[in-house]
């Protein structure tokens, strides 16, 4: 049995499926009883617990063959991380309490990175999970090409606004079901230690690449526009962010170049997935709501 986290998002939802599609059974790690009912039909035990639960997640990892680990994101931390290196000893309590056979934590491209910005959170958790006993794997994902999900309505309005600068520097990007397709080949393997898997796309792609995929998605022209980078605080505060500077960094580390993969990407895993499939489907899911 394998104790999925994040389930009821895209990426677990998906590591889920693949799994059940093998005859594995799945123990669905959820905040609350309602979130579980999709999952019991198809035969998964429901665990309730939080990352901040040591007690709960440790019934939630008892008795697995592994754990798929995902924490909340927080766009907006604290300064000096303080929610995440409480959930961070929360996780480690609950694992050496249960002791997984291992455990594939999703971490991000980065996240060895210690210039301070908003990554650094899978940095903290990726330390603490190296002290643990059980074997751990350390998933670190490219760019999310879902993220373009946000730019569905403007793309249809003809232009983009994009932190992403230059609008033709390419960065490492990655859909989630690829993701979701290496974290149930990883539970399905056996190894000591820790070890990192650094994945991304088939190529890497720019904002200008974005706007390309989204005109042929929508069949009209799409450019993309920079947001100038000294609007980015005031913007980011009007959103409600009280400590905006780490998710400011991120980004520049991003467009910089220093957030990159810590092999590079000569040894990065490629996932199969193409910008342009991942923004069709968001356009047809757009368009199916409507």
């Amino acid at each position: 049995m394998f104790a999925i986290t994040g389930i009821t998002g895209k990426v677990g939802g998906a590591v889920a499926r693949h799994l059940i599609a093998q005859g594995h059974k799945i123990r669905a790690v959820v905040r609350s009883e309602e979130k579980g009912r999709h999952w019991a039909p198809l035969g998964c035990d429901v665990a309730t617990a939080t990352v901040e639960d040591h007690v709960a997640l440790a019934t939630a990892f008892d008795n697995t063959d592994g754990v798929f680990l995902m924490t909340p994101p927080n766009f907006d931390p604290e300064p000096g991380f303080p929610q995440t290196k409480h959930a961070a000893a929360a996780i480690r309590h609950a694992i050496e309490s249960a002791r997984p056979r291992k455990i594939v934590f999703l971490s991000t491209v980065g996240a060895h990175v210690t210039e301070p910005n908003l990554l650094n959170n899978s940095m903290l958790t990726e330390q603490m999970l190296q002290s643990t006993s059980v074997p751990v794997a350390f998933l670190r994902a490219a760019w999310f090409m879902e993220n373009a999900a946000w730019d569905v309505e403007s793309a249809r309005a003809g232009v983009i606004r994009s932190f992403l600068q230059p609008l033709d520097h390419a960065i490492p990007m990655v859909a989630t079901a690829d993701i979701a397709q290496v974290t149930a080949e990883l539970l399905n393997e056996t190894w000591s230690g820790s070890r990192i898997v650094e994945l991304e796309g088939p190529q890497r792609y720019s904002a200008n690449d974005i706007a390309a995929g989204f005109s042929l998605a929508l069949g009209r022209a799409v450019r993309a526009e920079s947001v100038p980078r000294d609007t980015w605080e005031s913007l980011f505060r009007s959103q409600g962010m009280k400590n905006p500077m780490p998710r400011m960094r991120m980004i520049d580390g991003f467009n910089e170049g220093w957030i990159d993969f810590e092999f590079g990407a000569a040894k990065s895993r490629k996932g199969t997935t193409r910008l342009e499939s991942v923004l069709e489907s968001l356009v047809a899911e757009v368009r199916g709501r409507k």
